[in-house]
């Protein structure tokens, strides 16, 4: 432990235009400090008691993120400082130390104790003093609130858009459970009016085997054209009318959608006879849509099932923060929850290598930064235009990328485009933030690339995973 003269307070650039008396002051106050390599200078979360100069060697600072120490500064710069670098800020009496720093090499320090340093420094620069209090302050209630406001505005555009997308399944569930009520209770009225007709047993046997062939038919129904479905309309109208069934019309394009030919009638038709045959067609017919109905909702519901396999996927509420994840899945996900923001002018187009092995991540972290990449490309579209998601390898690392066919982004914001608060949207349209975070998830959470080349009519981004655990 020593301290240092005047003459070598002055080759640091923090203290070089001081006066001598606030220099002989900090020479009595200060002291040498020698940290082995390896070893910690300090520790995030631990009183922040000292102001830290770096004289000789390397120091790196890291952050702690959820369990991982994270690098975020590395320099061997003499005279770079760290530590209680907050010590000005008036009546904070709890401060505590922000990173980790650790000696990359042996590393020597000068320390001022940060409560004595603080107590003279607003002493001698009263003014600045009152600047960095409200550059600071300002600048945490500025994250805080815009932090909170981007929050916000990202769970209603997800929500809004899980609304929309369970909106169309749930509504066509409840309308064909009301028409599946009605076809029940025609089906029940028709089988009472075969009973009152005292149709013999063996033919209400006959016309049921008939029935349970037909409607196993309705999901193996090939598909017609417009043109298809209207001829078939016409010959088994024709055939109704022939055959003294009242209403036709309305009876065959029931039928239709089921498969049913002339050929088929004819054996119901000898199965019942002419005579209870106008109310064996309605019954069957009621049969049939109840089949097609129940389709109807089993595809509905099925929908809705898949929607919210979705968010729970894109939430990733009942996973490990960590795991060894397919990407695509989170891709998908995501998809879905911005499709209403999406929208119909949008066209997505998927190009995944569906080969490309699992990666180590934090999946909803991620899924975060596939939500900023998309709501970027499809505001830069502004409603219209082609939504490219590409996922290929990379030499070693997995690649996904985001490309837009907006009207791209001018060449001197390139660079700024991961800076935190920079936006090219309107006032009040963006924050800023969103890319910010992006990077951080990417780059410092998982230690991968998150880089972006654009030109009118064709912007990417491009995210580089590595494929091993760091």
């Amino acid at each position: 432990m020593s301290a240092l003269s005047i003459e070598e307070l002055r080759t640091l650039f923090l203290f070089e235009r001081l006066d001598p008396e606030q220099l002989d002051w900090i020479a009595a106050h200060g002291r040498v400090e020698t940290i082995p390599e390896g070893e910690a200078v300090f520790r995030e979360g631990e009183p922040a008691t000292c102001f830290y100069v770096l004289l000789s060697g390397t120091l790196k600072l890291t952050r702690a993120v959820r369990g991982d120490e994270v690098e975020i500064n590395r320099s061997s710069r003499r005279g770079v400082y760290c530590g209680a670098i907050q010590f000005f800020v008036d009546g904070d009496d709890d401060q505590r130390y922000g990173a980790s720093a650790y000696a990359v090499t042996e590393a020597s320090f000068f320390l001022l104790p940060a409560s004595d340093f603080a107590e003279r420094f607003r002493d001698w620069f009263p003014m600045p003093t009152h600047l960095l209090e409200g550059m600071l302050s300002g600048t945490r209630n500025t994250q805080l609130v815009i932090g909170q406001r981007e929050r916000l505005l990202a769970l209603g555009v997800l929500s809004a858009g899980l609304t929309h997308e369970l909106n169309n399944p749930a509504a066509a569930a409840v309308r064909a459970t009301a028409a599946l009520r009605e076809r029940v209770a025609g089906m029940r009225h028709k089988l009472a009016k075969l009973a009152h007709e005292d149709i013999e047993p063996g033919l209400l046997e006959k016309l049921i085997d008939v029935q349970e062939r037909l409607v196993k038919r309705v999901a193996e129904a090939p598909p017609m054209t417009a043109l298809q479905a209207a001829d078939r309309e016409d010959e088994l109208a024709d055939w109704l009318d022939e055959h003294g069934v009242e209403d036709g019309w309305d009876l065959a394009p029931v039928l239709v959608p089921a498969g049913i030919a002339a050929a088929d009638l004819d054996e119901v038709g000898g199965a019942v006879g002419e005579e209870f045959l106008s109310t064996a067609l309605r019954w069957l017919g009621y049969a049939l849509e109840t089949e097609t109905l129940m389709g109807e909702i089993e595809d509905a519901t099925t929908r809705i099932s898949n929607l919210l396999g979705a968010a729970k996927q894109y939430s990733q509420m009942d996973r490990a923060p960590y795991q060894w994840i397919d990407v695509h899945e989170g891709l998908d996900s995501t998809l879905v929850m911005l499709a209403g923001k999406i929208g119909p002018g949008v066209r997505v187009v998927k190009e995944y290598d569906r080969d490309l092995p699992t990666v180590p991540a934090y999946a909803g972290e991620l899924n975060q930064v596939w939500t900023n990449l998309v709501d970027n490309a499809v505001a830069a579209m502004d409603g219209t235009g082609t939504l490219t998601v590409t996922t290929r390898a990379a030499d070693d690392r997995l690649l996904v990328e985001v490309r837009d066919t907006g009207t791209g982004i001018p060449e001197e914001n390139l660079e700024r485009i991961f800076e935190p608060f920079f936006t090219t949207k309107p006032v009040g349209d963006g924050t800023g933030l969103g890319l910010d975070i992006a990077y951080r998830i990417v780059v410092d959470r998982h230690h991968g690339v998150l880089r972006v080349d654009s030109k009118p009519g064709d912007t990417r981004f491009q995210v580089l995973l590595p494929l091993t655990e760091p």
